[in-house]
C-alpha cells in the first residue's frame, strides 16, 4: 500500500472561449462590480492624503451599479448594444475623478465594439486600447502613475496576450498580469504615491473589475443575482430608503479576535474596515441601523470613541434647506441661473441667500453623479447655468454633465465651498453669461481656504509626519501642518496664509463643532489678528471641523 497521500482529481481544463455576446457581457459587468463591493473599502484606504475623502473605490462601484442598473433587465444579445447601454448608464453614474476616468474606459471600449454582435480577443484588446485613449483625452492634464497608466498598460498587454491566442480567458488572464504588475509600478511614476506609501486608487479600482470579470469567465460563483439588482455599497442607499447610517467606533478588550470581528461585521453592514490586534481594533462600517453592530460590539469588548452619522437625516436636512422659504433667485431677475453643489444645511442657506438657483447636495464622500448635476441643471428654468462643483473630485462629473446637457451651461471650477461663495458674490444680474464667467472665477481665483480636519491614517507627505486621528490642516487642497491641537492648527494654517494681508476671515464650523466652540476659535484668531474682520457661520458640513475663507 502507498504511503503517497490520496491526491484530489484535477479539475477538467475550461474549453477554449472563442466569443461572448450581449448576456455574458452583462453578468460579466455584473460579476466585476460584486468583486469591486467587496473590495471598495480598500481601494478606499489608499486616499494619498489622509483625510476623510478617500472614496475612489465607492466612486467606481457606484458608477458600475448605475451602469448594470442600466441593462438589468435587458435580453439584448448583441454585444455592441449591450456595451452601449452599459456605458450611458455608465456615463450618467459617474462620480468623483475615478468613476468618470472609468466610465470613459468604458466609452472607448463600447465605441470601438459597437456594430459587433459578440466580441473575441482581438475585438476585447481593441476596446481596452480604445477605452484608455478614450479616457486619456478626456482629461485635460493626464498623469502618469494613475488608472489611465493601468488601463493603457493593460491595453497594450491585451493586444500582445490576442496576437498569441484566441481564447478569450487565457487573453483576459494576462490582461489582468499585466494591471497588477502596472499597479504595483504606479508609485514608481508618481512620487507622491511613493511618498505615502500607496498604489494609486484608481488603478486599483481598475484591477479589480479586471479580476471580477476573470473570476466570471473562469466559472467562478460570484453571486451574481446581488449586483443584477443593483447592489449597495458605501453611501449607495436609494434617497427614497434613505442613507443609512455612518458608523465608528473603538473595541478594547483582550485577546479579540480580528478576523472573526471583521468577518461578523462585514456580514452586518456594506464596505467594513476592520483593522486593529488583539487589545484593540478600529471599526468603520455603513449599515441600514446602527443598533445590531453597536450590540455585537459591545459582547466581544469595551467600545469607546463612538460616532454614528445619520446620513439620512443629513439629506432631509439639505433637501428641507431648499424646500424652505424660496428666495429670489439669479435667474427670476437675470434670464440665467446658477447651480451649487453644497454639503451642510448651514452652507445651503448661505447659498440661497445669495441667490443661487439650484443646490445639488454633496462634497467629501458623497460625490454627486453626472445624472444629479444633470438633473439639476434641467430642472431649473432658465436656458443659461453656470455651475459650481466647489469641490475637486466634482468637477469631472460637472464637465461631463455640461456636454451631456440641452441648454447652455459655463462650468466655473471652484474647488472649495468659500470660493463657490466668492463667485455667487461676483454675479452681476445685469451682465451677460461670458462677462458673468469672468468676473466669478477671477473672484474665485482671489480666495484662500483652509479646512480642518481629522487624519483617518499615518502618513509622511512633504515633511510633514501625520498621525491617525492628530488634527491635519489644508491650504487650497494641499496638506499644511498635522497636530493634536485643533486651535492651535488653525492658527497655524492661518499664518501660512498670510492672514496679515487679508482683511476678512469667515470660519465655517461643522456638524461635529458646537457653536461655544467655534466661537473660542473666533476669539483666538481676534487675539493674534486684532485687525482682521471674523465672521462665524454654521455649516453644518459632515467631516470638516472648520472650513475657513481667507481674503
Amino acid at each position: 500500500m502507498s504511503d503517497d497521500p490520496i491526491q484530489a482529481p484535477a479539475a477538467e481544463p475550461l474549453p477554449p472561449l472563442k466569443t461572448i455576446g450581449g448576456q455574458e457581457l452583462k453578468q460579466l459587468f455584473a460579476a466585476s462590480t460584486v468583486w469591486l463591493e467587496r473590495h471598495a473599502a480598500y481601494v478606499n484606504s489608499l486616499n494619498v492624503f489622509p483625510v476623510p475623502d478617500g472614496d475612489s473605490g465607492t466612486n467606481m462601484l457606484l458608477t458600475m451599479q448605475a451602469a448594470i442598473k442600466e441593462v438589468g433587465a435587458s435580453p439584448e444579445h448583441a454585444a455592441g448594444a449591450m456595451l452601449k447601454a452599459i456605458s450611458h448608464g455608465a456615463l450618467l453614474g459617474a462620480r468623483g475623478n475615478s468613476g468618470v476616468i472609468l466610465s470613459q474606459i468604458i466609452r472607448g471600449f463600447a465605441r470601438a465594439t459597437e456594430k459587433k454582435d459578440a466580441i473575441s480577443a482581438s475585438d476585447f484588446a481593441a476596446a481596452l486600447v480604445e477605452g484608455a485613449r478614450t479616457a486619456y483625452k478626456g482629461v485635460v492634464k493626464p498623469v502618469e502613475g494613475t488608472i489611465l497608466t493601468v488601463a493603457r498598460e493593460s491595453g497594450d498587454a491585451a493586444t500582445i496576450a490576442a496576437a498569441q491566442s484566441d481564447d478569450l480567458r487565457v487573453v483576459w488572464g494576462k490582461t489582468v498580469e499585466a494591471a497588477r504588475v502596472s499597479v504595483v509600478k504606479t508609485p514608481m511614476l508618481l512620487p507622491v504615491l511613493k511618498e505615502a506609501g500607496v498604489v494609486d486608487a484608481g488603478g486599483q479600482g481598475l484591477l479589480v473589475i479586471l479580476e471580477g470579470a476573470l473570476k466570471y469567465l473562469n466559472g467562478e460563483p460570484m453571486e451574481l443575482a446581488a449586483a443584477g439588482a443593483g447592489a449597495q455599497a458605501l453611501g449607495q442607499i436609494s434617497r427614497e430608503e434613505g442613507w443609512g447610517f455612518d458608523i465608528q467606533f473603538h473595541i478594547r478588550g483582550t485577546n479579540l479576535d480580528p478576523d472573526a470581528i471583521r468577518d461578523k461585521i462585514a456580514s452586518m453592514g456594506e464596505s467594513a474596515l476592520i483593522v486593529g490586534d488583539a487589545t484593540l481594533i478600529k471599526v468603520h462600517v455603513h449599515a441600514p441601523t446602527p443598533g445590531a453592530i453597536l450590540d455585537y460590539g459591545c459582547s466581544v469588548g469595551v467600545i469607546t470613541n463612538v460616532i454614528v452619522e445619520n446620513m439620512q437625516e443629513q439629506y432631509i436636512d439639505f433637501m428641507a434647506g431648499q424646500s424652505a422659504r424660496p428666495p429670489i433667485t439669479a435667474e427670476d431677475i437675470a434670464g440665467m441661473t446658477t447651480v451649487a453643489v453644497v454639503p451642510g444645511a448651514g452652507l445651503v442657506r448661505v447659498y440661497e441667500s445669495l441667490g443661487v438657483g439650484r443646490i445639488v447636495a454633496g462634497g467629501q464622500t458623497m460625490n454627486p453623479s453626472i445624472q444629479d448635476i444633470l438633473q439639476a441643471i434641467d430642472a431649473v428654468k432658465t436656458d443659461k447655468v453656470i455651475v459650481l462643483p466647489n469641490n475637486k473630485n466634482i468637477i469631472p462629473a460637472a464637465e461631463q454633465a455640461q456636454q451631456l446637457a440641452k441648454k447652455q451651461v459655463a462650468l466655473i471650477p471652484t474647488k472649495t465651498i468659500p470660493q463657490g461663495i466668492a463667485a455667487l458674490l461676483a454675479f452681476n444680474f445685469q451682465s451677460d453669461l461670458e462677462t458673468n464667467v469672468k468676473a466669478m472665477t477671477r473672484a474665485a481665483q482671489n480666495i484662500r481656504t483652509i479646512e480642518i480636519t481629522k487624519a483617518t491614517r499615518s502618513v509622511k507627505l512633504d515633511s510633514i509626519e501625520v498621525k491617525e486621528g492628530q488634527f491635519i490642516g489644508l491650504i487650497d487642497d494641499d496638506l499644511a501642518g498635522a497636530g493634536d491641537d485643533r486651535t492651535a492648527i488653525a492658527l497655524e494654517m492661518l499664518k501660512q496664509a498670510h492672514i496679515e494681508d487679508c482683511e476678512i476671515v469667515t470660519i465655517y464650523y461643522g456638524d461635529n463643532v458646537s457653536a461655544n466652540e467655534a466661537e473660542e476659535l473666533s476669539e483666538a484668531i481676534r487675539k493674534q489678528y486684532p485687525s482682521q474682520e471674523i465672521e462665524v457661520v454654521s455649516g453644518g458640513q459632515p467631516h470638516y471641523h472648520f472650513i475657513i475663507s481667507v481674503e
